[in-house]
């Protein structure tokens, strides 16, 4: 018990100040003229003021506060190599139990590295833990932390102390843990789709090992080739993008003997591909109403270098003016269909007829550029089913339909067939969700017999209005009117031409988010999300191998028409391998080369720095003079250590002592 004595006056201290003054003022005059009961009265009036002051007895009842010790605990990705969980957790284990001896102490536990977020998990954030624990504490109560952990740290606090306390750290493993690593030391962020680009590695050893290691290269899950390297240089590669878009360049090296972990034997680096300028060629037989729509949409096309070349003066168009007075510029055919046709992505023929302009032998160049990978799109008038036809020269091998010689003259809505609602050149094309579609009507249409390939629009009574084929190893397109001009003019609140036009021309030029069946995989945070574009009903699950190697099944939904998607939460950061039927694909969750696994054998790193465990022992020296905390790395693998007079052994490879 602890007795005290309080006032709790009634009265403000001025006021009270003022009666006590008056009070006394009045008991002193009546004691110094010896008035009859003055002692009585001086009494009463002291009796008042004291009143007024309110004295209280106070009995105080004190209970100690309890001191507070974090145990920050890292259950990172990392603490999974070898035995060092069950290390982690015996240290927790004997530390809880030692600690419980002294009632003093309030033990909190905090465990670090197992965060929903992504980027938290790839790093390990001690000391974010222990300002969490501490959060609620006022310095006075702080009385210490101990941090179980591997030495991976990535959040020490930079020119300050981490803690006016002292700091300790129990560090698992063993210290003759072994590990081999590769990194890319150059890796460009950007490349040129197949253009050579050159990166840098280098494979690294923790063990003094030398000589030379088997790499192996892959992009998007491809082999490209087998490189040799040298342990400890830094070595050149030289690769061609393929695709343009995300590329996933793997370089991969076989794990060694007696090595702790292969998570770091894989190294990622994601590389976007860019196109360069792709080159279209553009002929129009003759000017018409619609020649400018194609030309303004091309030209508008950042992406696209144009050459458009109208035929004006036709060989048949003779009014004898001497050539040497024409200010046309002459067709240079043989430059374009023979010397520099391969330079092409994709040739347009628009509204084109047969009109000894080109040399017979020259449309047998055209087919065979489309077999070999070319692209080409007709864009049909009334010429097409007229008896100068091109549909009647030898390109006739690479068209997906031939003229039924009938022009069907009456207005019509554009519409995607069923198969159209799923091709992603008319997938969700705007104004085509309603009945009849939110777009302009046609009014002519040029008739086909026997369509190959895929009808995605019709026109009216069902009959083919775009076809897309596959020649070889090209494309072709076919577009039976020369009508889109009407949507591009706005007529009816005209319709969407550019979405159309430019679909047709990027899928014919084989850009893969076009592609009609096609697996696409993404990380977000540490969601896995799948999609799936096909012409099939039901393309079933998809595979999901994650990067230790378990593989799960993800069921895919529809989300829209040729649109399957599927998404899992997963608990690993690394590369995953997705597959369906004949596709695969590839998808990192979490940043890429994770500093996780950057540097698993930390004993042998500090080694080679030749000061163990410096960058701890400069944050864990505390602020206070009077307590002294040492940290040394003890070679071998049973540990002694004191902490609150207790000595322990933990597995750890630390001597603690303050």
């Amino acid at each position: 018990m602890n007795w005290s004595l309080a006032f709790e006056p009634l009265l403000s201290w001025t006021w009270l100040a003022v009666v006590v003054a008056a009070i006394a003022v009045l008991g002193s005059a009546g004691l110094f003229f010896r008035q009859r009961g003055a002692w009585m009265r001086f009494l009463a009036l002291a009796a008042l003021a004291a009143a007024l002051m309110n004295p209280v007895l106070l009995d105080e009842e004190r209970e100690p506060l309890k001191s507070v010790v974090a145990l920050v605990v890292d259950r990172s990705q990392s603490q999974d190599i070898g035995n060092r969980q069950s290390q982690t957790s015996a240290a927790l284990a004997g530390l809880q139990q030692r600690l419980a001896r002294f009632p003093q102490f309030d033990v909190r536990v905090v465990e670090a590295g197992r965060a929903d977020a992504a980027d938290e998990r790839t790093e390990t954030r001690l000391f974010a833990a222990l300002e969490s624990a501490f959060r609620d504490v006022p310095p006075s109560r702080v009385a210490g932390a101990v941090m179980i952990t591997d030495g991976q740290v990535h959040d020490v606090p930079a020119g300050a102390q981490a803690l006016q306390a002292p700091l300790h750290a129990l560090i698992t493993g063993d210290e003759g843990e072994k590990d081999r690593r590769i990194r890319f030391e150059n890796a460009p962020r950007f490349g040129l789709v197949g253009k050579p680009l050159q990166m840098g590695y280098s494979v690294l050893s923790t063990n003094g090992e030398r000589g030379e290691v088997s790499v192996r290269v892959t992009i998007n899950g491809e082999p490209v080739s087998t490189e040799r390297a040298t342990i400890g240089q830094q070595m050149q590669l030289d690769l061609v993008i393929p695709n343009a878009g995300r590329n996933i360049v793997e370089l991969a090296i076989e794990p060694a003997d007696g090595e702790i972990t292969d998570a770091n034997n894989r190294s990622i680096a994601i590389v976007d591909g860019i196109r360069e300028n792709l080159r279209v060629l553009l002929v129009s037989g003759e000017p018409h109403a619609g020649e400018r729509t194609w030309r303004n949409l091309l030209k508008s096309d950042a992406s696209v270098d144009l050459v458009h070349f109208t035929i004006l003066r036709p060989p048949e168009k003779q009014d004898g003016t001497p050539i040497n007075e024409l200010s046309l510029i002459a067709f240079p055919t043989r430059e374009l269909f023979v010397e520099k046709i391969d330079d092409f992505d994709l040739i347009i023929f628009d509204r084109y007829q047969h009109r000894d302009v080109l040399p017979i032998l020259y449309y047998d160049y055209i087919a065979e550029y489309v077999e070999k990978g070319g692209a080409l799109l007709i864009a049909a008038g009334p010429e097409y089913a007229g008896e100068q036809s091109i549909a009647r020269t030898p390109l006739m091998s690479a068209l997906p339909a031939m003229p039924s010689g009938e022009i069907i003259d009456k207005p019509f809505f554009p519409r995607l067939t069923e198969l159209g609602q799923r091709h992603p050149v008319t997938r969700g094309l705007e104004g085509s969700g309603t009945e009849p579609p939110h777009w302009s009507r046609w009014f002519r249409l040029i008739g086909i017999d026997r369509p190959e390939g895929e009808v995605v629009m019709k026109g009216p009574d069902d009959r083919p209005l775009l076809l897309l084929d596959r020649k070889g190893e090209g494309r072709v397109g076919m577009l039976l009117s020369d009508q889109g001009w009407l949507w591009a003019r706005g007529f009816e609140g005209g319709g969407p031409h550019v979405q159309l036009y430019r679909r047709i021309a990027h899928w014919l030029m084989k850009e893969p988010e076009l592609e009609e069946e096609r697996l696409v995989a993404n990380g977000r945070g540490m969601t896995l999300d799948v999609i799936r574009q096909t012409m099939s009903d039901d393309p079933g699950p998809a595979t999901v191998i994650s990067p230790s190697g378990k593989a799960v099944t993800l069921p895919l939904v529809s989300s829209q028409p040729g649109v399957f998607t599927g998404s899992a939460a997963v608990d690993e950061i690394g590369l995953y391998q997705i597959g369906n039927g004949d596709l695969s694909a590839l998808a990192h969750v979490g940043p890429v080369n994770a500093p996780e696994f950057a540097d698993t054998d930390h004993w042998r790193q500090r080694a080679e720095i030749g000061q163990p465990g410096a960058a701890l022992r400069r944050l864990l020296r505390p602020r206070r003079p009077a307590v002294r905390a040492r940290l040394d790395v003890v070679p071998r693998r049973a540990v002694t250590g004191v902490f609150c007079g207790e000595r322990y052994s933990s597995g750890s490879v630390v001597n603690i002592s303050g």
